[in-house]
């Protein structure tokens, strides 16, 4: 994936009507313009830019740090309530190049944070000011509850990369936006989500049991991911990824944190069962409540 020589028509995945599709705003095979002053949808690269957050090292070789680099738009990866995802190349002229994912939480009018009062609890914002805006859902309040999304999820992508779970690796933290490991094939076709996959019998154990190792880790953690669900489960090639974790739960502290964990293998047991790869999701559940230490 690293190494990029895009197509210019592919579909892009990933939004919950089936029909949905972005139009590009790049063209894949366009020479790179070497010229120095960017424009358009190319810009200097926000790696350097004051305030930037970066993900854990030892930093994966494919991640660009070269202060030389630009960062192209390609497109809408995916629309959410929340946020928004953006394919993004980031190169150095007749250097190295690599696909980011763009997560973009919304503008304080256009968002809906439809989830977010349950999963707030037991976090901690040490300004009452912030916490009363946020609570009162005024419009600096709403902005700031984007941003406390964006750096959850930047640091449980951070802290589960470091236990070795499956998740895309963050690259970068600014405001609100979270810049991310792209996962799919190089010419920018992103894997598909779990829900849209047809796996085999095969494919389904192995999915299953690297979904239960995945959770074990996670638990072991005292985590729960808190919105799991097979829209936000991704199949690379053989591999499953856990993605879409803003709202990942600290289940001791979490009043709500056993429900969460285990809503969370309800809903892929259910999945899995109705792909014909029966599960139980019980045992499961009492094996992690006890690996988080509350049961």
């Amino acid at each position: 994936m690293r190494d990029q020589n895009f197509a210019s028509s592919r579909r892009r995945f990933d939004d919950d009507d089936p029909n949905f599709l972005k139009r590009l705003s790049h063209d894949f095979d366009t020479a790179w313009d070497s010229s120095d002053d960017p424009s358009g949808d190319e810009r200097y690269s926000s790696w350097d830019t004051p305030g930037v957050l970066h993900g854990p090292e030892p930093r994966p070789d494919w991640v660009v740090t070269e202060l030389s680099a630009r960062d192209t738009e390609l497109g809408v990866l995916k629309t959410g309530k929340e946020a928004d995802v953006h394919l993004v190349e980031r190169a150095v002229p007749d250097g190295p190049r690599t696909l980011l994912a763009a997560k973009r939480y919304r503008a304080a009018e256009h968002r809906m944070f439809h989830r977010d009062s349950g999963y707030l609890e037991g976090r901690r914002v040490r300004a009452s000011r912030v916490t009363r805006a946020m609570e009162s859902r005024t419009a600096f309040g709403r902005e700031a509850l984007a941003g406390q999304w964006a750096a959850a999820e930047f640091g449980a992508l951070g802290q589960l990369w470091a236990l070795g779970v499956s998740v895309p690796y963050p690259v970068q933290l600014l405001g609100t936006e979270v810049m991310l490991e792209f996962v799919g094939a190089p010419d920018g076709t992103a894997a598909p989500r779990l829900a849209q996959t047809r796996p085999s019998r095969a494919e389904l154990e192995s999915l299953w049991w690297q979904l239960v190792d995945g959770l074990r880790v996670l638990a072991r953690a005292g985590l729960a991911h808190g919105d799991l669900s097979p829209y936000n489960l991704l199949v690379d090639g053989e591999r499953l990824v856990f993605i879409d974790l803003p709202q990942i739960v600290d289940v001791v502290i979490n009043p709500n944190g056993a429900e969460f964990l285990a809503r969370d293998v309800a809903n892929v047991a259910r999945w899995f069962t109705g792909k014909g790869f029966p599960v139980d999701p019980e045992p499961l559940v009492v094996e992690l409540l006890h690996d988080a230490g509350i049961r």
